[in-house]
């Protein structure tokens, strides 16, 4: 007599079923479908507003496919400053849909220089105003920087995975300076912002998901305000110290027993 699986078990093997099947397939379908109707925008709107509020969209459609509904917390934080670097852990390819889900505004993502290189993807960063930052030297990541900086300075605000690149383990690794030392050299202050339950619905190198309520979580500003490039690595460790507190602290309540979610996002 072959031993049955655990339920936990069922129920796993169910939903990785069911997302390879269907919800990964739709995922991608409204990628392309939306991706498509953004470089058609690109064509006529040269401002990036069309092709974001398009972004926001496809990040909303997504989010609702994974059957993953998001809590924001501290979203007074994100009305405090008009213009700033938001920083953000990076832990899952699914980090990018809650950002353009659900941030109220207007923003460009700060991304490695090879995704530019990439068809389709590319075209549309190319077409949609984000920043490229190419890391081979030293005079390369100035520069990428001092590309963040001008678009900080038109009144932009600007995304940024300090930590460079998705973590393997679901931790939280050291961040690199660049968006520290980009808030100094424009005068504004930076946000941070811990997303949780991303890793859960979907590590790096796994390409099925794992239906989750999701955490958004912002912090209070940190000034940068009378300081200069001397200072960017105790602001980025200020920033770290922030991020991993809020990510390991809801990370906590998250595997809480909690009441059944709803399927909209809410707010705190």
């Amino acid at each position: 007599m072959k031993p049955q699986l655990p339920p936990s078990r069922i129920k796993l093997a169910f939903f990785r079923w069911f997302s390879y099947l269907l919800l990964f397939p739709l995922g991608i379908l409204a990628t392309s479908f939306f991706g498509c109707i953004s470089l058609t925008c690109s064509l006529w709107d040269k401002s990036g507003r069309q092709q974001h509020a398009i972004a926001q969209v496809w990040a909303r459609t997504v989010l609702r496919i994974a059957l993953s509904p998001v809590q924001i917390i501290g979203t007074e934080n994100l009305r405090r400053c008009p213009v700033a670097v938001y920083t953000c852990n990076h832990l899952s390819y699914m980090d990018t849909p809650v950002l353009f889900g659900n941030l109220p505004f207007q923003f460009r993502i700060l991304a490695r220089h090879d995704l530019w290189k990439i068809p389709f993807i590319g075209w549309h960063l190319n077409r949609s105003g984000q920043v490229p930052v190419d890391a081979s030297s030293l005079r390369s990541s100035v520069a990428s920087l001092n590309r963040g900086v001008a678009a900080l300075k038109s009144g932009m605000p600007l995304l940024v995975f300090p930590d460079g690149t998705r973590a393997s383990d679901g931790q939280i690794h050291e961040f690199l300076g660049g968006s520290a030392w980009m808030a100094i050299r424009a005068g504004v202050p930076i946000v941070p912002i811990a997303l949780v339950g991303t890793y859960e619905l979907m590590p790096i190198h796994v390409y099925h998901l794992t239906p989750r309520p999701l955490m958004m979580v912002v912090g209070e500003p940190i000034e940068t305000a009378g300081c200069s490039t001397k200072d960017a690595d105790a602001i980025t460790r200020r920033v770290f110290d922030s991020i991993t507190a809020m990510y390991y602290r809801y990370s906590e309540v998250q595997r809480e027993p909690q009441p059944a979610a709803s399927p909209h996002s809410s707010h705190e």
